[in-house]
Order: structure tokens, then sequence, then C-alpha cells
């Protein structure tokens, strides 16, 4: 096509500035030039992308892996950076992942999640010029042209690529000190952070494009140089982020739209006429917005624009596991390896590190790891979701060697029916699989474009978690006598224990506080003292809960010395051993990072694990979280000993004894009732994903036939089949003991027969003045005449009576029976 039109008649999604082209100068590009403008096309392409890079880690990590500035993993510091990645163009996909979200039976909730993390929203993009460089343009994209006239500043990103370009010799400083803090940031969490208000002022102006007036250009760590056009428009008068902003720098607050009081907080609301806005003064918000586009538009500023938040999603990671990416570079430009060069295999390394000058680990084996032995393969690896996002497929097929998947058995399975799995996939995972499931229904591979029918959230197993607390004292500076620093992992900060503070150094001047430490900790060490105590400073540090057995909630230190995790910490602190912490307990998620873990074996040694397996749904529904709580576990195993029980005879005349016997006889009518009752009642609780309550009917058919004695195999057999997907092990046990050779795996699920669920008889309350005195079972199909002369008949509803004749005797069948005196 590029041949034939260039790229003026080509209608795909590409990068956002990819220039309009002839095929004549198409045909005068170079190989790079021409690989460099297929990128700009390509699902899988080659790219700048601003990433999370931690130095520490030597790798690449995603946005859900850094938390507070630092890698979840060991807890290095993480900065943003520009760097060359592989990245696949989810945002191509924006819009068909919005609109799939309506035919899928996935929770509020996480569709909800996914419909933020893709953010469409409609309105146009706008260009600004500088006042001193007006060859430089800045263009934003807002969803409210009708407030144009109301923009009281522009904000950029801190990664903005102008940033630096047009920042005052004066402002120079407070920026760069700005830009560095803001790197150990991520975007999740600068989006996140809605109460902070930060930025700086970088010393240039724009100029309004209707109204001539300059606006000041800000940075500010809210805008995210991926997102848009890395700059903001702000209106402080009807948007509340803009307003704190301007609150907070004392910037112009302009109303534009009227209807609310700017002098108390941002009228945000859709609705009211046009102010103080020239050629829109007097129009409805929405004929504003239509208005302003147009002119817009005819004054060559920007146009119409629909917008997303979701960014392309970084394909490349600097580590050693994980499949290469089958790419080779040949003068510069890469070529994907031909389908029967793979797989390509992982070379060996001397070591799973990065190398000295930053490169991944595969870089380790560049001298010998050559395509052809000349040609450098790519570094990277590629990221979990590779696999992940359509491993479902194999197994339809598992065993294939010519394709993932034969064609005739993924039109038969299609999708999956029901996926159990958690909501913080919503935004990852989970968003990943659908997008990789539409590319693969337009390469013609599936026959479906969803990968999932049915979600439901489990909630989590929650684990209690524990904490100790400490308090920081800050020192300007730390020394040795001899004015060398001392080596501390954290030389800027002491931590001090609470029960040190409390009953030592509450109340303290700053000298007194000093002088304690001088004579416990430091002895003899010179510095610069600043205390900085606060309770908002406190440092909460998760404690491994299996060191706190057999100890009280005061702990001393070396407790915790005894475990590797604490070394960094008690070397920072060097406290005495001696000294205690003040631990705390609550219940959080459950997880290796917040050493709250719960190992199952020990319950599977004492109850078996068919107890666990129980206990874990009777804990409460399917989609709550519920805190781990084994107080109630002897009630679960109890039920499975009672159902045991129920297989066995314990005695033989005088002799006591333990032998399987079950008997072949009729069941009778209240037996084949509560059997029936029963599978009813758990094939109704299967189809809710009701576990829990499926457990209590269990429990309840067990009473019920242990107080029948009830030993049939007419009912314990389909009862254990009922049970076997709750409680395998012993089912299958029983199974076995029962004669039978296969596996109760295999057997069909059994069928409730409503006729044995039909009440022949009815237990009536009979009420005198609305009062219940007694009961009397009577035929479920008598008629209220033939109810009324059984119930006056009886010997004791004439004591109540006592002679007296009844006003009215009302009888509802089945349910009352009220005699009015």
């Amino acid at each position: 096509e590029f041949e034939k039109n260039g790229n003026h008649l080509v209608n795909a999604v590409c990068d956002e500035h990819t220039a309009l082209f002839s095929a004549d100068e198409w045909k005068s590009y170079s190989d790079k030039e021409k690989s460099d403008v297929l990128m700009q096309y390509r699902l899988a392409y080659l790219g700048e992308a601003s990433v999370n890079w931690c130095p520490a880690l030597g790798t690449v990590l995603a946005n859900d892996e850094v938390k507070d500035g630092v890698s979840e993993r060991g807890g290095h510091p993480v900065e943003r950076k520009l760097m060359k990645q592989w990245s696949m163009r989810i945002t191509a996909y924006a819009q068909r992942l919005l609109e799939g979200l309506e035919k899928i039976d996935w929770t509020e909730s996480l569709k909800e999640s996914q419909k933020y993390w893709i953010g469409k929203s409609e309105g146009c993009s706008l260009k600004f010029r500088f006042v001193d460089q007006p060859q430089i343009s800045v263009e934003v994209f807002t969803t409210r042209p009708d407030t144009v006239f109301g923009v009281g500043f522009i904000t950029l990103a801190p990664e903005h690529e102008i940033v630096q370009q047009i920042t005052t010799a004066e402002q120079k400083a407070d920026i760069d000190a700005y830009i560095l803090k803001t790197k150990s940031r991520s975007e999740r969490e600068r989006q996140a952070d809605v109460n902070t208000v930060s930025g700086v002022f970088t010393g240039a102006y724009l100029v309004h494009p209707f109204s001539q007036k300059p606006i000041p250009v800000w940075i500010g760590d809210y805008v995210l140089a991926g997102y848009g056009t890395g700059a903001v428009m702000a209106v402080p008068g009807h948007d509340e982020r803009d307003y704190k902003f301007a609150k907070n720098f004392n910037l112009p607050i302009l109303e534009v739209i009227a209807g609310g009081d700017i002098s108390q907080g941002a009228y945000t609301a859709k609705e009211g006429k046009t102010i103080n806005s020239e050629f829109l003064n007097g129009l409805e918000v929405k004929d504003a917005i239509t208005t302003a586009i147009k002119k817009i538009e005819e004054n060559k500023l920007g146009s119409g624009k629909v917008n997303f938040r979701l960014r392309d999603a970084v394909f490349g990671r600097q580590r050693y596991w994980g499949e290469p990416i089958p790419v080779f570079y040949k003068d510069g430009i890469p070529h994907a390896l031909d389908e029967k060069e793979l797989p390509l295999l992982l070379p060996e390394v001397d070591k799973f590190l990065p190398t000295e000058d930053g490169e991944p680990p595969l870089a380790r084996a560049a001298a010998s790891w050559k395509k052809d032995g000349k040609y450098e393969y790519e570094y990277t690896t590629m990221p979990g979701w590779a696999g992940s996002s359509w491993y479902f497929l194999r197994y339809m097929d598992p065993k294939n060697q010519t394709a993932f998947a034969d064609k005739q058995l993924m039109d038969y399975w299609q999708q999956i029916d029901l996926y159990i799995g958690g909501s913080e996939h919503a935004t990852g995972h989970l968003l990943y699989v659908r997008f990789w499931t539409k590319f693969l229904f337009d390469l013609g591979y599936i026959s479906v474009d969803e990968p999932i029918k049915k979600l439901i959230n489990q909630g989590m197993i929650q684990g209690m978690s524990a904490f100790f607390y400490s308090f920081l004292l800050k020192f300007d500076q730390i020394i040795k006598d001899d004015n060398v620093a001392l080596d501390l992992p954290y030389p800027e900060l002491l931590l001090i224990s609470k029960k040190s503070y409390d009953e030592i150094l509450a109340g303290k001047d700053p000298a007194e506080i000093e002088a304690w430490i001088e004579k416990n900790i430091f002895k003899g060490v010179k510095k610069n003292f600043t205390p900085d105590y606060n309770p908002k400073a406190t440092l909460k540090r998760h404690v491994d809960i299996s060191l706190l057995k057999g100890t009280s909630d005061d702990l001393e230190m070396k407790t915790f010395r005894s475990d590797d995790r604490y070394s960094d910490f008690t070397k920072a602190t060097n406290m005495d051993t001696s000294d205690n912490y003040s631990v705390a307990r609550e219940v959080e998620k459950m997880s290796k990072s917040k050493l709250n873990v719960v190992t199952p074996d020990d319950i599977c040694e004492k109850f078996g694990a068919d107890t666990l397996r129980l206990y874990e749904m009777f804990l409460g529904p399917l989609e709550q979280s519920k805190p781990w709580n084994t107080n109630g576990i002897t009630g679960v195993a109890g039920f499975l000993k009672k159902l045991w029980r129920l297989f066995f005879s314990t005695s033989q005349g005088d002799v006591q004894t333990s032998t399987f016997y079950v008997s072949n006889e009729d069941p009778t009518k209240a037996e084949l009732k509560t059997l029936h009752k029963t599978i009813k009642k758990i094939t109704e609780d299967i189809d809710r994903f009701s576990f829990n309550t499926s457990v209590s009917n269990f429990m309840i058919c067990v009473n019920e036939l242990t107080e029948a004695k009830c030993n049939k195999r007419a009912i314990l057999e389909p009862l254990i089949i009922c049970l076997s997907p709750y409680a395998p092990h012993i089912t299958e046990e029983l199974w076995n003991l029962l004669g039978h050779n296969d596996s109760i795996a295999y057997e069909k699920f059994p069928v409730a027969n409503e006729n044995y669920l039909i009440d022949d008889a009815f237990n009536y309350p009979i009420s005198f003045n609305g009062k219940t005195r007694l009961n009397i079972e009577l035929a479920a199909n008598l008629s209220a005449a033939e109810i009324e002369n059984e119930v006056m008949g009886r010997e004791e509803v004439q004591k109540y009576l006592e002679g007296k004749t009844p006003k009215k005797i009302i009888i509802v069948p089945k349910k009352i029976v009220n005699i009015v005196l």
C-alpha cells in the first residue's frame, strides 16, 4: 500500500504523530527509515516508553510491582526513565475492549475498573503557543472546550520533552529538583494521590488562542507524559483538582459557567450558561462545547477528538527468565525470526544479573549467542502475561505438535465458561487476556473475541498480621570522633522503639533526648541533633507471625534478631537487645510480603485435607473476604466423623466393634425425603456458587440420617456422590468400601426426585385469639372443613375452649388454625 499510495488512504491505528507521506517519498526512504515508519503501525513495536526502572534489580517493573517509590520485591528505589522498549499496541483495541464488557457476565465492580482504566473521553485537541518562543507549541486535550476562556494555567508532565527548553534560568534549579523527586514515583501512585498538591512554575508563559492573554506554565506530577499529550489545560473555576492547585499556589480562578460559587469551590456540573467567554456567552454547556470545537477547527487550532487513558503495554523485560523475544538486528533494523527457527532458547550466562553497563542479563552471552553467528539477538525477554494471556487455549489440545490447538477443538470448546479469580488482576491479566483473544480472533485463529463468559471474584482468605512501631528521630549529621561519617545503612535517621519513647523520652527536651542517645546508643559519637517525633512519622514494620509464638505483645529486639530479614534494620537502630517493641495486630490480606501466611500443612496433619477444604468453604460466601480463624474447625471435623459412622456398625451383641456394614433394605419415605431434599438443595447451591450453605445442608442431612439410624445403600451411595466434589478423599474411600472399583469422580451426579418431596402431613400450629397453644399433625390434603372437624374434635382443643363457643375459626390450609373466642 505504501509503495502504491503512501499512507494517505491507510485507516489504521498508529502512533499519534505519524507523518503523511506519498508513494514517491516512501520509495526514497532508506531501509532503516522504512522500518521506523512500519514500527508506528505494528501491533508489537519497538519504541521509546516511560518505564519504572529499578537500577538495583536491573529491570523494568510493572506499575503494580512498585509501591511508594520502591520495588515491591526488595524495597529498592525506582525511577521513571525513557527506554527503548518492545510494546504491544493495546490502545488499538481500546474501543472494542470497552464494547466487549457489555456482552460478558462479569462483576460490575470489575467492569467499572476496566472502564476507568481504558478511560474513554470525547472532546478536542487545542494548541497554545509560547509568548517568547512562538515556534514552540503545547497541545492539550480537553473534554470541556466550553471552558476555554477559564484557563488559568497549563500544567506539563515533569518528563515532558519541552520542559528543559522553556524553563527560565531563575526556575531551573527548582524544576530540576522537582523532576528528580518525581522519578521515584510510579504512574499509578501519581494518579492515585489526589490529596497531595505539588508543582513548580517554569517561568514560561503561553498565549491564550482566543483572548491572547498570557497563561503561566507549571509542571506537576499529577500529569503523566504517557497520557494524552502530557499537558493539562487547567480551569480551576470548574475542576476540583485544578481548584486545589490554584488555591495552593495563589493562581487566578476564573468563572465561565454560571450556577456555582467559585469562592467556595469549583463548579463542576455540566450545566448552566456560559459567561465571560466572548463568542460562547449565553450558550448552554452542551451547545457551547459544539460551538467551541467548531471555532477551534475553523481557526486551525485543533480538532474534535476521542481520547483514551489506556496506554500501550510495555512487553520487554530486562531479566533472564521468560521467553526470549524472537528478534535479531541487522544494520540496526529489527527482524523477526522465521517460524522454522523457533523456539529460540535462552543462552547460558555466567550470572543472572545485568551487565556492568546496565544491559539485560542475556547480553552476557552476546559474544556467542548470535543469529547465524553474526547478528545480535534482542536481549530483553517476554513478561509473564505473554503466556498467561492465552494458555487457556492450550488446555483444549495440550499435545498438539503442529499448532497451539486444533481449529475444530477450539470451535467446539470456544471460551472459558467460568473463571474464578481475584479482582486484583482487573487492569493486568484480565485486560491483557481480552486484548490477546481479540487479536487472535482478528487473525482468524479462534472463533470468539472474548475469552471468559462468566467471572466471579472470590473473596480473599485474610490473615492476622503483626506490626511493631518505632518513631523517627532525625540527625543533620552523624560523625565519629575522627570526623569520618558513621557507617550505618540509614545514617540520616535513628529509629526509637515505642516503649523507649513512651517510658524514657516522652516530654524530654532535645538536649535530654540527645544525652540519652549519647549514653545508650552511640556512646561517644558526635552529631548535630534535630528531633522530629511525630505519630504520623511512625514507622510500621510487619513482623513474621511465626516469631511471635509463645510471646507477649511487648517483644525484645533479640526476638527479631534471630531472623536475617531484620539485619539491616537492627544495624540501623544499633539498639540494646533488652529494648522492647510494642506489637499490634490486625486482619489483612494473607501475603508473603506481610509475613502472615498460614500454611495448611498443620491442619491437614491434624484434621485431614477434606476437613480443610470443607472448612474453607464453610467460612462464608465465595465472594466475601474471610479472616482465617480455626476456632470452628472441630465442628467440620466432627461432621466427617459422623458421616463415617453411618457406614459402620458399632456393636454386635455385647461386644463393641467397628465393622463396615451397609444394609440393602429399602429406605423409608422419611429417609428418601431427607436424601432428595439434600440433593435438591446442593444442586441449587452449586448453581448459585453458594458452597458455604452446601456444607450446612450436608450437616443437616447427616444429623437426620444419624437420628433415623439409617445405614441403607440406596441412601448413602447418592449422598457421598453429592459430597465427593467437596470432600474427595473420604468419599473415595467409602466408595471403595461399598464395593466399587472405579473412581467416584466418574459417577453421574444424582437428580432430586420431586415425588419424594411432597409432604403427606402438615403440623398445624393451633392458636387461640392469636396465641399458639399447641400443634396438631394432620393429613396435608384435607380441606378447610375437614381440618375444622379434626381440630374441634380433639380433647386438648376442648380443654382450651373451657366450654365456650368460638366466634370464628380461621383456617389457612398448610399454614395455621386460629380460634377466635
